[in-house]
């Protein structure tokens, strides 16, 4: 079953010698159990948190993507 990151949206890759996830899109690297206690925290923010949150993320990628070019 193929993971995706609650961070960014990316798709995880499973490293069996470690036991971690690691995302392909912005790094995140974390075990199963991270994995699932970082869902289940996303889940409990209210709506408008969510979207706060994501907004946040949008402006910074934006900003990160800017300094680059």
């Amino acid at each position: 079953m193929q993971q995706i990151c609650p961070e960014c949206g990316g798709k995880m890759i499973y490293d069996v010698s470690t036991k971690h996830y690691l995302c392909n899109k912005c790094g995140l690297y974390v075990t199963r159990e991270q994995l699932q206690e970082l869902r289940w925290k996303l889940r409990q923010l209210p709506e408008d948190e969510r979207r706060k949150k994501k907004r946040m993320e949008d402006e910074y990628l934006s900003w990160w993507l800017s300094r680059k070019r």
